[in-house]
């Protein structure tokens, strides 16, 4: 695997490489060239040379190479879930809808590409005014390796379709599929530098993509820390931003819930990636009338999950993404029991014995009493953990919900409307779902409030945020 520049395919010049692991296994997949920010120039250089034609095509024939690459990704959907569920981890299930899902998303913007037009203002006797949308220019896309397929389609349908070239840099430690997804895009149609792949750290490669002047726009998705330096270096320039930087999202069960259902919502709003999703439900309040039964019942759901490899047929959740990662979790789990937090009801540790020693694995555990100020509730955590809060209405729910710094996702289980519109405008949260938890079609915007993030993905909303408007005034 090289990396992808103008078409090209090159090894760093060093001669340097970034190993990429197979997280359930500890086998070596595949090696990347461990990037520069001199190949960061080349790639930006390229994709300024391929701008000038992109843009002058008309955003219908953009969007007629979207469709059709689309058309190819479904046509080799099995084998890149099979690549993304070895580099990632998940399970072949998962990486599966992940593909699709870029697909959907590729044939959404194309779908929409003959309908996006300008504006005539009509001024009366001062003229008229043509408002034209415009592209950036060359735009950078830094993606994370918990959900690196889907998050790629999120950043570059809109990006691509409104004109603009692109140079994304993958995790280093999911970056195969997205070159082979690259790869694909030029197979059907996308000219050569239009969109450019650059692997390598984010310490050489995403600092210099989002440094470099000629860049107009960074679209970053991780973590709080690294968002607030990608904001610091962009803003010298005076960069476009959509920034999504996680969050830890509630999940509110009202006593007037459908109990199974609300059940299967928490199993899978948790665990779905082995708990590796910004939108994951982190927080778990449970109105006190029906907290025994709904946790009685969680907890032997959760028992039931299997772990194990993602290629493996039956596997619910597989390995965390690293080593870090893993050792993470089980430091904020350990915190949790030493410091009497929460009862830990299940998991609380990596299973043990015959292919788990190999793998990156973590039990999945739930923690019931969980200490409102203690840090399952105040920080993001990132794996299979789950803590349960009971309470003793809507108000305290939702402002429990809303003790926190992230602002991403958040979901009300009830049969009631009047509560659910209550919880829609109490909760602090870019998105609110009813009686559901994690779907992000590629129709809606999906973006976070406080610091999970500014600007906003998917939807006609990203379009706005991948151009400018430019003004004609016709004085007649």
């Amino acid at each position: 695997m090289l990396m992808r520049i103008g078409g090209a395919g090159l090894a760093a010049e060093d001669g340097s490489w970034i190993r990429v692991m197979n997280p359930a296994t500890g086998e070596e997949i595949d090696r990347v060239p461990a990037g520069s920010g001199d190949d960061v120039a080349r790639a930006v250089e390229a994709a300024e040379t391929a701008g000038a034609g992109w843009r002058k095509k008309s955003m219908r024939e953009r969007g007629i190479v979207l469709f059709h690459a689309a058309g190819k990704v479904r046509e080799a959907h099995k084998d890149l879930a099979r690549l993304l569920t070895m580099e990632q981890g998940k399970p072949l299930r998962e990486s599966t809808d992940e593909v699709r899902g870029f697909a959907n998303i590729l044939e959404f913007y194309g779908g929409i590409s003959a309908a996006a037009h300008g504006d005539l203002v009509r001024l009366g006797a001062a003229g008229d005014a043509l408002v034209a949308r415009e592209p950036l220019g060359t735009c950078g896309a830094i993606i994370p390796w918990n959900m690196p397929v889907i998050i790629m389609g999120w950043k570059i349908g809109p990006a691509l379709l409104a004109g603009n070239t692109l140079v994304l840099k993958p995790a280093s430690t999911t970056p195969l599929t997205n070159i082979k997804l690259a790869q694909i895009l030029e197979e059907a149609g996308l000219p050569a530098g239009v969109l450019n792949v650059v692997t390598g750290s984010g310490e050489s490669v995403g600092e210099s993509l989002v440094k470099h002047p000629f860049v107009r726009k960074i679209s970053f998705t991780g973590d709080c820390a690294t968002g607030q330096r990608v904001r610091e270096l962009a803003t010298k320039n005076l960069k476009d931003l959509t920034l999504e930087l996680g969050g830890s999202d509630p999940m509110i069960v009202m006593d007037d819930a459908e109990l199974d259902t609300a059940v299967e919502g928490a199993l899978r709003g948790r665990f779905y990636n082995a708990g590796q999703t910004c939108t994951a439900v982190k927080r778990l309040f449970v109105h006190e009338k029906i907290a025994t039964v709904f946790t009685e019942r969680l907890k032997r759901r959760v028992e039931e999950l299997k772990v194990g490899n993602g290629l493996d047929a039956g596997v619910d959740i597989g390995p965390l993404n690293s080593p870090a990662q893993r050792e993470r979790i089980a430091a904020v789990v350990d915190a949790t029991r030493e410091a009497g937090e929460g009862e830990i009801l299940t998991g609380g540790c990596p299973p043990a014995g015959g292919s788990y020693d190999r793998g990156l694995f973590y039990g999945p555990t739930l923690v019931a009493g969980a200490a409102p100020d203690g840090r399952l509730m105040q920080e993001e955590v990132f794996g299979p953990v789950l803590p349960v809060m009971t309470v003793p209405d809507l108000d305290s729910a939702i402002r429990e919900a809303n003790r926190t710094r992230y602002g991403l996702g958040a979901s009300i289980w009830t049969t009631n409307l009047h509560t659910a519109r209550k919880a829609f405008d109490g909760i602090h949260a870019g998105i609110v779902w009813v009686n559901r938890h994690l779907t992000v079609p590629p129709e809606i915007p999906f973006g976070g409030m406080n610091e999970s993030g500014i600007g906003r993905e998917n939807g006609l909303h990203a379009m706005d945020s991948y151009s400018r408007t430019k003004t004609l005034f016709l004085g007649w």
